[in-house]
């Protein structure tokens, strides 16, 4: 079995028969392999070649990255994981405005006509066929699985306004939100089904970041109004393109939001925030289709390796079940010691060998 095969048969609910995959949930932080360098981890891993950030041409950099592909794919298979390539769409709002400085419809329609044209300008097939079909080959020989992100329908609002404006705006603004993601909705419809065309990903994921430790920061009435409309209308086109799982990425304690995820067609979620409160074991039994990536409590590897073969336990039963590929829920603390991490990891290996056990379908 290949590792694409792996990829989609983990997220699919199948019995691996020994042969799920193992992937991290996010990219490393900076911090944190520069102290795994002092502790063994080959030089060669250093922040500067893993975030390749100044790339050589500037349509890769501001629309169409790879950023965070080969370096960080080349530092996980070092660490033992199976490969995998994230690439991302950007639509680049700020090359003509600072982040949180649109503040009404006059300065928006400025932005909106600027990034119009830049996007005719740039996203093209044949750039789209340059940028990311070197990938192709290798992803249907099933040599690596694919995830591709590209910003939210709340993210980008945020990012457009900045925090506080943004959630004021759902009631003081609302036809200025309606607007925006309305311009988001037509730029991935056009732009996102030709690269998709490309590449079809085992994960498309898009980050939110909607919700903190004390719940969401919008009531189910707003998300259905000012995102989940949005998904519907985007989400079966990219399933018809060849997308197989849908993902949400957000922090935080978003429980009360899942049934409108659920509505509006998201599969699954990660990283499933242990520390507010999202443990897998609950949810699965809640949902029992919805899938996860990531929910295994980064903080257990500042402790001991049984702290580690406890938290392991704790997400055996979901392991077993199927349609979750365990991970990190965010990227390791700075101070998490290498030798813990390599440690999860070998038990991750193990852990991953159970995947879809427990499927009675697929028992024999």
């Amino acid at each position: 079995m290949n590792v694409k095969e792996r990829a989609t048969g983990t997220l699919e609910f199948r019995n691996m028969n020994g042969e799920g995959c193992v992937l991290e949930t996010f990219f490393p932080w900076d911090k944190t392999v520069r102290n795994w360098i002092d502790q063994g981890l080959s030089p060669q891993f250093s922040p500067e070649y893993i975030y390749p950030w100044a790339e050589d041409n500037e349509t890769e950099r501001n629309y169409l990255s790879r950023g965070m592909t080969e370096g960080v794919a080349a530092y996980e298979r070092e660490l033992g994981f199976d490969d995998l390539r994230r690439v991302s769409f950007q639509i680049p709002f700020f090359r003509f405005c600072k982040e949180g400085e649109v503040k009404d419809f006059s300065e928006w329609e400025k932005v909106k006509i600027l990034v119009r044209q830049e996007m005719e300008k740039y996203c093209k097939e044949e750039n789209f066929e340059r940028i990311f079909g070197i990938y192709r080959e290798g992803h249907e020989r099933g040599d690596y699985s694919i995830r591709m992100r590209a910003s939210g329908f709340f993210w980008t609002p945020r990012d457009l306004m900045g925090i506080e404006d943004h959630l004021f705006a759902f009631y003081d603004e609302p036809e200025l939100m309606h607007d925006m993601n309305e311009f988001v909705l037509e730029m991935y419809l056009k732009y996102l089904v030709p690269l998709v065309k490309i590449l079809q990903p085992e994960v498309f994921l898009f980050p939110e970041d909607l919700s903190g430790k004390n719940g969401p920061m919008l009531s189910p009435e707003c998300f259905d109004e000012f995102v989940g409309d949005y998904y519907r209308r985007l989400f079966p086109v990219l399933r018809e393109n060849g997308v197989k799982n849908i993902f949400v990425d957000t922090d935080g304690d978003f429980r009360l939001l899942i049934p409108n995820f659920i509505k509006a067609g998201v599969d699954g979620f990660l990283p499933m925030d242990v520390n507010a409160g999202m443990d897998i074991v609950a949810v699965r039994k809640d949902f029992p289709e919805l899938k996860f990536i990531g929910g295994f409590n980064k903080l257990a590897l500042l402790e001991k390796r049984k702290d580690i073969d406890k938290e392991f336990e704790r997400i055996m039963p979901v392991i077993r079940q199927g349609g979750y590929i365990p991970g990190l829920d965010h990227q390791a603390a700075p101070n998490t010691p290498l030798e813990n991490y390599r440690y999860y990891i070998e038990k991750l290996k193990e852990a991953m060998k159970e995947a879809g056990a427990d499927l009675e379908a697929n028992l024999p």
